[in-house]
């Protein structure tokens, strides 16, 4: 069996405003009224999902315990071309709305860093290797 990662999933409680996060602050191109119930986007490359928890309980007939306020059950990583876009990206997104985690940082393994949150917790990383 060989398995094949096609993309990945945010179960949200409040969809409108994540739309607007990922679309307004983030920049993904997500067409879909906010009112809907489901978002599926490709995202250089990747599929990206925003799925509605109440309806995935519903689907899967069974009820979930979510993690609510800032959590580290995971992380998205995000790419800019080199140290000083990391800087750019991180006063921009958090200007518009992201929540601080971390400022940015050269780390000892050449990576400059930084973290911040979308409005329900989940942890965004924006980093380079590229000085």
């Amino acid at each position: 069996m060989k398995l094949k990662l096609e993309g990945f999933g945010i179960f949200v409680k409040d969809m409108g405003v994540m739309i607007r996060f990922y679309r307004d602050v983030l920049g993904f191109e997500i067409k879909e009224e906010e009112n809907t119930s489901n978002v599926y986007l490709e995202k250089d490359g990747t599929l990206f999902l925003l799925y509605g928890r109440t309806d995935f309980e519903t689907m899967t007939n069974k009820t979930f315990h979510f993690a609510e306020n800032i959590n580290g059950h995971y992380e998205i990583a995000l790419g800019v071309e080199n140290y000083n876009e990391v800087d750019l990206a991180f006063e921009e997104v958090t200007k518009k709305g992201a929540t601080k985690v971390m400022e940015p940082t050269t780390e000892p393994w050449g990576q400059r860093t930084c973290y911040i949150a979308d409005p329900e917790g989940n942890i965004i990383e924006i980093g380079s290797f590229q000085p």
